[in-house]
């Protein structure tokens, strides 16, 4: 409940879940039929970079600050800019879009938003930002009974983004839990399932867990801008992604490489590697 993503906003992590979040989001368009896309722990959508909150920190110079005035970038990256640049048509980088107004803007007419904050004040604003779009619903509950609740969507395709703020030692292992709900209620749900790195040996059971889920299959990637070897930091990040759509895998092979190395604070690398084949 103390957690506040102002303060972390545009930082590297972000860069990487969002730009692949929107792709999951652009490859199931591929078909004309409806999808809903769930977000278990929203924020508040939209985000002052020169704000209090983010400019204690200054996160975002280290993220979408390095990336946005490039002018090459893989194909995969292209949306993912263009939806930051909706939100300074000046041209400067002030304000940056969290997942629910990415989502916002790549969503079709025939799609739905089911957006989660249980933060009091963060949830006020998320309704406030996305006031006046019938697509949207937005609820202040438990992010985590967001599977069973709202699962299976009327649309019979679904994507989730489970983002929790970590802040409980017991959370990667409610992770694994959530996907294991949202695969029982409804199996072809696509989900993107974030995770801080930042020490390697916390993560074995992790991934244990998630190869014993049940999923389809899942298709785990990385991006970290450091070694792993420092557990007080956040080194880098994952994406664990059931049922990912065809065309993703080869569109991040082309993404985290550019990524890793325009991001690098230190040595960048990237992973990617099924755990669950199809």
């Amino acid at each position: 409940m103390n957690y506040r993503h102002a303060f972390h906003a545009g930082n590297h992590a972000d860069v990487f879940k969002h730009a692949t979040l929107l792709r999951l989001a652009a490859l199931l368009a591929r078909k004309e039929a409806p999808f809903a896309y769930l977000d278990s722990h929203s924020g508040v959508g939209r985000y002052d970079l020169a704000g209090d909150q983010a400019s204690r920190t200054d996160e975002w110079r280290e993220g979408i600050g390095r990336l946005w005035a490039l002018d090459a970038a893989p194909a995969a990256f292209v949306g993912y800019r263009e939806a930051v640049a909706a939100l300074n048509p000046d041209g400067a980088l002030r304000y940056y879009p969290g997942s629910p107004e990415l989502m916002r803007q790549a969503l079709r007419p025939q799609d739905r938003l089911l957006l989660n904050e249980l933060h009091p004040e963060d949830g006020r604003l998320l309704k406030e930002n996305m006031a006046g779009d019938r697509r949207v619903a937005v609820h202040q509950k438990d992010g985590w009974l967001l599977p069973r609740a709202l699962l299976p969507a009327p649309e019979r395709r679904a994507l989730l983004l489970i983002d929790p703020p970590f802040e409980k030692a017991d959370e990667l292992e409610r992770c694994v839990k959530a996907v294991q709900e949202a695969i029982g209620r409804m199996r072809q749900t696509v989900i993107a399932l974030w995770y801080p790195i930042k020490d390697r040996r916390q993560l074995r059971r992790f991934h244990a867990g998630l190869q014993a889920s049940g999923a389809p299959k899942l298709l785990n990637v990385e991006l970290l801008i450091r070694a792993a070897d420092d557990p007080t930091r956040l080194n880098g990040s994952g994406l664990a992604i059931v049922n990912p759509p065809w065309g993703l895998e080869e569109e991040l092979r082309e993404l985290l490489p550019w990524l890793a190395e325009h991001l690098a604070q230190g040595e960048g690398s990237w992973r990617l590697e099924w755990l669950i084949a199809e």
